[in-house]
């Protein structure tokens, strides 16, 4: 081997590994129309069925099925702010979030108030607890800036959903828009399966985001409607804000678990703890047990059995495994890939028999 082959070989290499370094670099610098590309394609699947009844039930032509449909979309919308605004604003101003230092002496409250409560019940929580550590690791003067950032993100908000909203109407309008920029990486002869794999994608995945509205939805109003008979402040926000929070797998509702107690105790700072808080909070628990229950016995399984056809045990061990190598972009995303992963699969690799047997209800 000449000294030119290995030179030439050289400047191939590092040409390839600069190429792939530009790529990434306008790939991070364009992460955000990405991300607008990424939910427009999520919103044309939802809108997907209205336009589908839309034509075939009710006549209309495709441009004016679609724009109904964007109308549709963008009223729920604006109807979600309407309502979460002011509630989210005067959430605000019941935690104090306004004003530190009253932030931090109602957080010092509640504190004395559970290790009082505790003491009467001879439980001693005290020793197990540093309050003084605790409280040092607490920065309050961070919560002024958080709140800056989420009004400056408004504007930021605004832009993004006007993209979103655009992208989507021609992802709707051309539903062959899409899939027609995907075949373009696809070599001439693939070009039939790929196109037979998308429209499984998009049907299976159309029910499945369909799905999720519902699954939403349910565990909202069972959430509000507890909420109120228990006459929780701001019964709408918390259930709106949990009930989103249960599209992140098995962590959300954790989260949401967390969010709904501690905003029905600081909701209610002053009160006996005793007699007012510890009821109201065990009452809170019980609606959201209610609803988690609702939500793995009934809405889980119709949403999986009939979107991604996988079984739970498939589906828990995908969660888990993208989870850990992504984080809580992967949890959210783990189905929709995983589900469209098993389509192509089956489609390319139909006589293989792993293949066959995670793809059998496909």
């Amino acid at each position: 081997m000449n000294s030119k082959i290995i030179a030439n070989g050289i400047l191939r290499a590092i040409t390839i590994i600069l190429g792939v370094a530009l790529l990434l670099f306008f790939l991070y610098k364009i992460q955000s129309v990405i991300g607008y590309i990424a939910i427009a394609a999520v919103v044309s699947l939802i809108g997907r069925p209205i336009v589908f009844f839309l034509q075939r039930k009710l006549k209309f032509k495709n441009t004016i099925a679609v724009v109904l449909t964007m109308v549709l979309l963008l009223g729920i919308i604006i109807g979600l702010v309407s309502l979460f605004i002011p509630l989210i604003l005067k959430q605000g101003q019941n935690l104090s979030l306004l004003n530190i230092n009253q932030l931090q002496v109602n957080i010092e409250n509640l504190y004395s108030e559970i290790i009082t409560y505790f003491d009467l019940h001879h439980i001693n929580v005290q020793d197990s607890i540093n309050t003084s550590n605790w409280f040092s690791k607490i920065d309050f003067s961070l919560i002024p800036d958080f709140l800056n950032t989420i009004i400056s993100s408004f504007g930021n908000f605004s832009i993004a959903l006007f993209s979103v909203l655009f992208i989507s109407f021609f992802f709707l309008k051309d539903s062959k828009l899409l899939e027609g920029i995907l075949l373009t990486l696809v070599p001439e002869k693939n070009e039939a399966k790929w196109k037979i794999s998308s429209e499984k994608i998009k049907n299976l995945l159309s029910r499945y985001f369909v799905g999720l509205i519902f699954q939403i939805l349910i565990l909202f109003v069972i959430y509000t409607i507890g909420l109120l008979i228990i006459d929780v402040d701001n019964p709408i926000v918390i259930a709106f804000l949990c009930a989103l929070l249960n599209l992140i797998p098995y962590v959300g509702p954790v989260i949401g678990a967390f969010l709904m107690l501690t905003l029905t105790m600081t909701s209610h700072l002053g009160e006996s703890f005793s007699q007012i808080i510890v009821p109201k909070t065990l009452w809170v628990l019980l609606v959201f047990i209610i609803g988690q229950l609702v939500d793995n016995f009934f809405s889980q399984p119709i949403i999986f059995s009939k979107s991604v056809k996988s079984h739970p045990l498939e589906i828990f061990l995908v969660i888990l495994i993208t989870g850990i190598l992504f984080g809580v972009i992967g949890l959210i995303i783990a189905i929709p890939a995983y589900t469209s992963l098993k389509v192509i699969l089956n489609t390319f690799l139909s006589d293989n028999k792993i293949v066959k047997k995670l793809t059998k209800n496909l």
